[in-house]
C-alpha cells in the first residue's frame, strides 16, 4: 500500500471562542453571553496556568459545552491529553454523544474494564488526538489507564466526594454475602475499641432504627494500639473480596492516618480528607478544572478534592437573581396527614407519563415502590437502570423511576419527565459524615453540602432555561427545612421565590386543588403565566444570605488539607502544628462541635507522636483531649482520653 500522507496541523485558535467558530459540524449557533464571559475569565493569565480552577454555572446553563470547549482548545493549542470525568456511565455516554452531535467535538467514551478499552481509542488519547470521557473510577483506581493526563475536567464536582474518597475507603458491610466472614472477624478484632453498647450492636443484628442509624467512631488512640491485629484480620480475609482488596492496598500502609467508623451493619476505614496528591494520575495533571452548579464558599470543594487552594471564577452578573428553568412546588403535608399526602402524591403521578422519585435510602425506596405498585400500574425503574441508560424509561408512557440516596447525575430534560417527588432528605451519605453531623455535632461543616443536595435534587428535571417541572415535597425534615424562612434565605432568590409561591398554594386547600394546580402548571397556559409573574416579582425582593461560619471554615481548610498530608506522610509534629492552625480559625459557638473534633484530632496525632518517641507530645496530647472533652458532649470515649 502507499504511504499515508501526514497532514500538518494548522495554527491553533487563539481562544476557545475562535475554536467554536471553526467547528462547522456543531448544532449550536454559538456561545451564550454567560458562557462567553466565563470562558474569557478562564483565559486570563492569572487563571489559565493555575493548577486547580473551579467554574460555577447554574444547572442547565450549558457548563458541559464550556468544559468541552476549553478541553478541546487546550488539546489543540498545547497538545495536551485531556480526561473529562463524569459520575456515571450513563453520563459518560451522554457527554460523548453531546460532544460529537451538538458541538462537533470528537470524544471517546472509556467505560467498563480497562482490558476491554479499544486499542484505537487508547491510541487516540495517548497521541492527544481526541478527548477521553470516563467515570471517576476510571481515574481513581490502582491501575488507571489515564496516568499521564495533562488536563482533568471534574464534572459535577459537588458530587465528587464519595466517588473520590471511595479510592481510600474500606467499607465492610454485614449484609453483603462476600463480606460477612470478614465483618464477623473484624467484630472480634475491635472488641474493647468501641463502647460496650455499640459492641452489642455489632454482635447482634437488629432492625431497630435506633441501632441502624447510630454511628460510632473508634478512638484513634485505641485504633492505633490495635493496628497490627486489625491489619492481620483484614489480610486473612480480603484476598477474595474483589471490591475491597484494591482500596485496602491503598490505605493498608497508612492505616495510622485513617479513622474507623461503624454502625450496626458496617465498618468504614478512611482518612478524613482523601489524599489525592498521592494518586499520580490526578496529581500529575498540569491543571484540574472543577465544574459545578454549586461550588460553595466554605472550603467544601478543597476538602472533597484533597487540594489546598482552588481558584474560583467569579459568579457572573445577573445569575445572583435569575436561575434556570421553572419549578412549581407542592407541599401536601401542610394541610394533610402523612398518609393522605403520600396517597395524593401517588395520584398526581397519573397526570404525567413519567415521574422521578428521590428518597434517602434503600428501605425508603423499597417501601414506596411497594406503594406505587399497589396504586398505579406504572413500570418502576431503579437507579442502576437509569444510570446505565435512561432510554427505556423515557420511552415508557407510564413509568416511575425510584432513586435512593442520589441527588445528582440523573438529567431528565423537557418532556422526558415533568414531575419530581422528593420524599425525605439524606443529610449524611457515609458513616464519617453521619458521625460528624449527629455525634460531635459538626453539622455546620455540612450545611453547604446539604443545601447543595437540595439544589441538585430539585433540579433533576429542569435542565434548560425554558424547562419546567412540578416538585412535590414529602417528609417532615425536608418540609420543615424548606418552610423555614430563616433557612430558605441561604438558597438562591429564584428558588426562594418558587418555594414561597408553592407554600402559599399549598395552604388551606383540598386534594382536588393540588391536582388542578398541577394540571394548570403542566399545560403552561395563560393561567400559569400570571403565576410566573408573581414568582419573578417575589424574586426581585429577595437576597441570598451567607451561611453561618462560612468564613471560618474557608480560613481553616488549607490547614485541614495540610494536616491530612502531614499525617499521611508520618510527619506528626507538622500535623499537630496544622491542627493548631485549624483551631485558630474555629472560634465561637457556631463551630463548637467542629472545633471539638479538631481538638480530638490534635490530641490523637500528638499521642501517636508520643508513642513514636517524641516525649514532649504526651502532655500536649492530654491537653488537647481535655479541651475536646470539655467542648463536646455525649462522646464518652473523649472523657476517657482526657483522663
Amino acid at each position: 500500500m502507499a504511504f499515508k500522507k501526514i497532514s500538518k496541523k494548522g495554527i491553533s485558535a487563539e481562544t476557545p471562542e475562535e475554536l467554536l467558530r471553526d467547528l462547522k459540524n456543531r448544532k449550536v449557533e454559538g456561545l451564550l453571553s454567560h458562557q462567553a464571559d466565563i470562558i474569557r475569565e478562564y483565559c486570563k493569565e492569572k487563571v489559565l496556568n493555575k493548577s486547580d480552577v473551579a467554574i460555577q454555572l447554574p444547572t442547565g446553563s450549558g457548563k458541559t459545552l464550556v468544559g468541552l470547549l476549553i478541553a478541546e482548545w487546550r488539546r489543540r493549542k498545547f497538545n495536551e491529553k485531556v480526561v473529562f470525568l463524569c459520575p456515571t456511565r450513563q453520563l459518560v455516554n451522554q457527554v460523548v454523544e453531546q460532544s460529537l452531535r451538538k458541538y462537533g467535538i470528537k470524544a471517546n467514551a472509556f467505560t467498563g474494564k480497562q482490558a476491554d478499552y479499544s486499542p484505537n481509542i487508547k491510541a487516540e488519547y495517548t497521541t492527544a488526538e481526541t478527548l477521553a470521557v470516563t467515570t471517576y473510577s476510571g481515574l481513581f483506581n490502582t491501575n488507571s489507564f489515564f496516568e499521564n493526563a495533562d488536563l482533568i475536567i471534574v464534572d459535577d464536582a459537588h458530587a465528587a466526594e464519595n466517588y473520590i474518597a471511595k479510592y481510600w475507603s474500606l467499607l465492610i458491610e454485614r449484609h453483603k454475602e462476600e463480606h460477612k466472614i470478614l465483618f464477623q472477624a473484624l467484630v472480634s478484632a475491635v472488641k474493647d475499641i468501641f463502647p460496650n453498647e455499640h459492641y452489642r450492636r455489632l454482635c447482634n443484628e437488629s432492625d431497630d432504627v435506633r441501632d441502624t442509624q447510630w454511628v460510632e467512631k473508634a478512638s484513634t488512640s485505641k485504633f492505633y494500639e490495635r493496628l497490627d491485629e486489625i491489619t492481620t484480620t483484614i489480610d486473612e480475609h480480603i484476598s477474595k473480596i474483589k471490591d475491597l482488596k484494591y482500596p485496602w492496598s491503598v490505605i493498608k500502609d497508612n492505616l495510622f492516618a485513617c479513622h474507623l467508623y461503624s454502625n450496626s451493619g458496617a465498618f468504614l476505614i478512611r482518612p478524613l480528607i482523601p489524599p489525592t496528591r498521592t494518586h499520580k494520575p490526578f496529581s500529575n495533571a498540569k491543571q484540574r478544572i472543577y465544574m459545578s452548579a454549586t461550588l460553595g464558599e466554605g472550603g467544601e470543594l478543597e476538602r472533597l478534592a484533597g487540594v489546598e487552594q482552588i481558584v474560583r471564577l467569579s459568579v457572573l452578573e445577573g445569575w445572583d437573581k435569575q436561575g434556570i428553568g421553572r419549578r412549581f412546588f407542592s407541599f401536601p403535608e401542610i394541610c394533610l396527614n402523612e398518609k393522605a399526602a403520600l396517597d395524593l402524591a401517588l395520584s398526581m403521578m397519573k397526570e404525567t407519563p413519567r415521574t422521578l422519585v428521590l428518597v434517602p435510602d434503600e428501605s425508603s425506596a423499597n417501601e414506596i415502590k411497594k406503594q406505587i405498585s399497589q396504586t398505579n400500574k406504572y413500570k418502576i425503574f431503579d437507579a442502576k437502570e437509569i444510570e446505565k441508560s435512561k432510554q427505556n424509561f423515557i420511552q415508557e408512557e407510564k413509568a416511575v423511576a425510584v432513586v435512593a440516596n442520589r441527588y445528582d447525575g440523573i438529567d431528565l430534560v423537557g418532556d422526558e419527565c415533568r414531575l419530581l417527588i422528593i420524599k425525605g432528605l439524606q443529610k449524611a451519605t457515609n458513616l464519617q459524615e453521619r458521625f460528624l453531623v449527629t455525634r460531635m455535632p459538626a453539622a455546620v461543616l455540612f450545611n453547604e453540602r446539604i443545601l447543595t443536595r437540595i439544589i441538585q435534587a430539585i433540579g433533576r428535571c429542569t435542565r434548560s432555561p425554558n424547562d419546567y417541572a412540578a416538585v412535590i415535597i414529602i417528609g417532615d425534615e425536608l418540609r420543615n427545612l424548606l418552610l423555614d424562612k430563616d433557612k430558605r434565605q441561604f438558597l438562591h432568590p429564584e428558588i426562594q421565590a418558587e418555594l414561597e409561591f408553592g407554600i402559599e398554594q399549598s395552604k388551606d386547600v383540598i386534594e382536588d386543588d393540588f391536582i388542578e394546580n398541577l394540571q394548570l402548571f403542566l399545560k403552561h397556559t395563560d393561567d400559569w403565566n400570571d403565576a410566573e409573574q408573581q414568582i419573578i416579582s417575589e424574586r426581585s425582593l429577595l437576597e441570598q444570605s451567607k451561611l453561618p461560619a462560612i468564613d471560618k471554615l474557608s480560613s481553616a481548610v488549607i490547614h485541614e488539607v495540610r494536616y491530612q498530608y502531614a499525617i499521611w506522610n508520618g510527619n506528626f509534629e507538622q500535623a499537630v502544628a496544622e491542627c493548631r492552625s485549624v483551631l485558630n480559625s474555629l472560634s465561637g459557638d457556631d463551630v463548637q462541635g467542629y472545633r471539638a473534633f479538631w481538638y480530638y484530632l490534635a490530641g490523637s496525632v500528638a499521642s501517636i507522636a508520643a508513642d513514636k518517641g517524641i516525649s514532649s507530645m504526651q502532655s500536649i496530647a492530654r491537653d488537647f483531649f481535655d479541651k475536646a472533652a470539655n467542648t463536646a458532649e455525649g462522646i464518652t470515649w473523649l472523657y476517657e482520653l482526657s483522663r
